[in-house]
């Protein structure tokens, strides 16, 4: 019996890792990315379809027959196309676009995790430039600035100045038209990713992943300098 022809949506080290695992399992005959990168293309045929052209996206799911497409970026997701795949008959690994903004939006994240009782910190939204300065004495520095959009991992500013604080969120507002100032939480952060669906769920391995780009933990955020898992910090009491 033939495998299954998986899509790989993305084309990132993400993408690559995902080809790799599907490559390593009997029940796929063959992997296709878009648009895929050099790793990629050495387990599987790359396509020049961007990830935000989804109805590029969906031309060539119906070419190449696949029957399984895996989306990798976030983007994609928030725009709906595991939602117009599933809509079509194709099996899609991803939420819909629904779930996908408790990534898309850290003010949508916020609000649903404060209607569910889940601990968070604190959090003031500023949709002026004239709110910032009372905005920021709601909270002892450090200041934790967030951007209410995909940022590829780099929307956040951490700050004990000021200005730098000040900037960051006018900065925000210029580009978005709000920008979240929350309270600063001390700690490691550790990702405990499930994978589910209607019947049941899976618990991946606790991870963390590096995303300053300096040593120590420093200079601004980045998509990832680097992950591991497991995060010997996630001990069964932590989890």
């Amino acid at each position: 019996m033939p495998g299954l022809t998986v899509l790989v949506v993305g084309g990132g080290g993400r993408e690559h890792a995902l080809c790799l695992g599907l490559d390593a399992s009997p029940s796929v005959g063959s992997i296709h990315s878009a648009p895929g990168n050099a790793g990629t293309s050495m387990v599987g045929v790359n396509h020049p379809v961007s990830t935000s052209d989804t109805e590029g996206l969906l031309s060539l799911t119906s070419e190449l027959g696949a029957d399984l497409v895996v989306v990798g970026p976030e983007a994609p997701l928030v725009d709906g196309l595991a939602d117009s795949l599933r809509a079509r008959g194709i099996a899609c690994f991803g939420p819909h676009a629904e779930g996908a903004m408790l990534e898309g939006s850290k003010l949508h994240a916020k609000r649903v995790m404060q209607s569910l009782g889940v601990p968070t910190g604190g959090c003031v939204v500023v949709e002026e430039a004239g709110a910032i300065e009372a905005a920021l004495e709601s909270f002892e520095p450090p200041w934790v600035v967030k951007r209410d959009v995909l940022a590829a991992g780099k929307g956040v500013t951490v700050t004990s100045d000021r200005q730098e604080a000040h900037d960051a969120l006018a900065a925000g507002l210029s580009s978005d038209g709000l920008v979240l100032l929350e309270e600063h939480l001390s700690g490691e952060e550790v990702s405990v990713l499930v994978v589910m669906d209607e019947s049941g769920y899976v618990c991946l391995p606790p991870s963390q992943d590096h995303k300053r780009v300096g040593e120590g933990d420093t200079g601004p955020n980045t998509g990832g300098m680097g992950a591991y898992a497991p995060a010997p910090v996630a001990t069964p009491a932590v989890l």
